[in-house]
């Protein structure tokens, strides 16, 4: 739901986004609110979430499922952008398996109870999001230190990058998170 913008109605929408979104709703038991948004603009709807899959989904990176999902929550913090947060933090507790990873990272990822690697990780997805101008050398270094190759740089920063837009979309538009992501990850699916 937005506060700005109508949702778009399934029954109203192209065949090929009505299918994507049922199958959305099918493996999650609900339809995210940033589906029926986009939707809106069917046009716009492909071509963000066509990057989506492409780096969210990518199989040959060196960052896993979780990886990814806990760059999205901390861009996301620090970008200010409650969908999402709670969006996104709900996905990265289920792939993290830990109930209180979402809240550490969106609140100071520098104190979460994460590992080094993926703290080095967001340290360079941190700078990206604020000052990608100043992206060095040594910035590589760093991720090299912890594993990470220039690819994998590119994939957080591409990440990075695309939530930042993602961000800026759902937070003009009062996109809402939708009640189920508060409790997915915390307590155990029924």
């Amino acid at each position: 739901m937005s506060t700005r913008f109508p949702q778009a109605e399934l029954t109203e929408v192209p065949e090929d986004i009505a299918t994507k979104i049922l199958e959305i709703q099918e493996k999650s038991g609900f339809v995210p609110n940033v589906f029926l948004m986009f939707a809106r603009r069917p046009a716009e709807f492909r071509a963000f979430f066509a990057y989506h899959d492409a780096i969210m989904l990518k199989e040959d990176s060196a960052l896993t499922k979780g990886d990814r999902e806990m760059i999205v929550t901390t861009i996301s913090a620090a970008n200010k952008c409650t969908y999402c947060v709670v969006a996104h933090g709900a996905i990265l507790r289920i792939y993290e398996k830990k109930p209180l990873v979402a809240d550490q990272v969106a609140v100071n990822y520098r104190t979460a109870e994460i590992s080094d690697r993926q703290r080095a990780m967001l340290d360079f997805a941190t700078k990206v999001n604020s000052a990608s101008h100043e992206i060095a050398d040594a910035d590589f270094d760093a991720l090299r230190e912890h594993g990470f190759g220039d690819e994998d740089a590119w994939d957080i920063a591409a990440i990075t990058a695309f939530f930042g837009l993602s961000n800026r979309m759902a937070s003009f538009s009062g996109m809402l998170p939708n009640p189920e992501f508060y409790l997915m990850g915390r307590i155990p699916r029924s």
